[in-house]
């Protein structure tokens, strides 16, 4: 499974990537707001850090200026991919982007039959939302599952980006259902890395120690 970083906190990025367990990033208007930087510079300095796939957003509502915007975002750097939440007007710009050879990540997906179109229109990657289909009382890994279904099930060129999550319990249940790619925020990455059995094997080695050189 891949591993992308929610963030568009450059530090954050730097510190996973140096982990090397950073396959991409994920960003949005939110996120790039947070950081109170320019959003073209933030982008491309997150593209040169990852050197991998990394989601831009467009902010249109309509098609046409989707695709103008979802171009001008291609042209920051190769490893752009334009993300389109799922919408009519989002479909038909996935489609002219997609046509183009610019990469989608098509955003907002909350169920399978919004996954087989988006697949169809020509998205490279389709982002369900766990978490907020989990706070309307869903399942919204069971959804996750369903789409990555759909992708499996008839060989669509789509990877699954499973999004919203916000624990490690919603990351064990990604690898149980072999999701293709989950986008984490940086505090589950930290999570994931810390077991209490861990810390105590450590302080049980050390102790050990002190005491055969004592």
């Amino acid at each position: 499974m891949k591993i992308f970083l929610d963030t568009a906190n450059v530090e954050e990025i730097k510190m996973v990537k140096d982990l090397g367990v950073l396959d991409g990033v994920t960003t949005n208007p939110s996120l790039i707001a947070k950081e109170k930087k320019d959003f073209k510079k933030t982008v491309a300095e997150i593209c040169e850090v990852v050197k991998g796939p990394v989601s831009a957003e467009v902010i249109a509502l309509d098609w046409e200026t989707m695709v103008k915007e979802g171009r001008e975002l291609a042209e920051i750097s190769e490893h752009i991919v334009v993300k389109i939440p799922f919408t009519k007007d989002g479909l038909k710009a996935t489609s002219i982007l997609s046509g183009e050879g610019i990469d989608v990540n098509v955003t907002l997906i909350f169920s399978a039959n919004q996954a087989l179109l988006a697949c169809k229109a020509g998205a490279a990657y389709i982002s369900p939302f766990a978490g907020r289909l989990d706070d309307i009382g869903h399942d919204g890994i069971d959804v996750v599952a369903q789409c990555q279904a759909v992708v499996d099930t008839y060989d669509y060129d789509t990877e699954v980006i499973a999004a919203s999550i916000r624990s490690t319990a919603h990351m064990l249940q990604c690898q149980e259902i072999a999701v293709d790619i989950a986008t984490i925020p940086y505090k589950v990455i930290e999570q994931m890395m810390k077991h209490p059995l861990t810390d105590a094997g450590i302080a049980q080695f050390l102790a050990d120690w002190e005491n055969a050189v004592k």
